[in-house]
């Protein structure tokens, strides 16, 4: 959720080489496949890989029989404006239209205290884009940190349920449910889940991904 240097640098060096060198072999037959885009929180930062939220969300899909591979596109210390920035880049990365995109993405943009507008307008882009693509989203929301004042969280949290009704799009709101504020659950930060964090994300979670995942399934 914050901005983390040279890991954040390796991360876009990743998704150059997905790019340039293309997807495992294979790549195209990962049906459903699931693509999180987003910050740390979808990343996995400050965990092992086998723990990150992608992870345990394909072995929770798994373990519920759903054969679905859930691809990783989580760049730690993401605003709305960097990810509106490389989404395009990151779709041709995947090699093959995925069958639902996961947005989880403003908390950088809270957290730097950002105008709730901005992040809108760049939400709105990225929601349009994948519409006009006819992706599937499950749009997940966040809270803004007390400190920022009433008037900025109304702004900030109101923008998921308007965007999610301009598009169409399904709502999940807010993406650390269940594990915000809970001490065991977080790492020392403060601010990322842990394991036993994600964990409980998944779960909260899984439904409606499932959800979205039939209603793809059905277009």
């Amino acid at each position: 959720m914050m901005r983390y240097g040279w890991s954040r640098c390796l991360v876009h060096l990743g998704l150059v080489a997905a790019l340039l060198f293309g997807a495992p072999a294979g790549a195209s037959r990962e049906r459903p496949l699931v693509w999180a885009y987003g910050d740390s929180l979808v990343a996995g930062y400050g965990l092992p890989p086998a723990q990150g939220f992608t992870a345990q969300l394909q072995a929770a899909l798994r373990r519920a029989g759903v054969a679905a591979t859930v691809r990783n596109g989580g760049v730690a210390g993401d605003t709305t404006a960097q990810a509106r920035a490389r989404l395009l880049w990151g779709l041709r990365g995947l090699r093959a239209q995925p069958d639902l995109v996961i947005v989880e993405l403003g908390a950088n943009d809270m957290l730097r205290g950002l105008p709730p507008a901005q992040a809108r307008t760049n939400l709105d882009a990225i929601l349009t884009e994948l519409r006009r693509r006819r992706i599937p989203v499950l749009l997940a929301g966040m809270r803004a940190a007390p400190n920022l004042g009433a008037a900025y969280a109304r702004e900030f949290e109101g923008a998921y349920p308007a965007l999610a009704r301009k598009h169409g799009t399904a709502l999940y709101p807010f993406f650390l449910d269940g594990s915000a504020g809970r001490r065991e659950l977080t790492q020392a930060d403060g601010l990322h889940p842990n394991a036993r964090g994600v964990a409980v994300i998944v779960a909260r979670m899984l439904p409606q991904v499932r959800a979205a995942l039939r209603q793809a399934g059905g277009r």
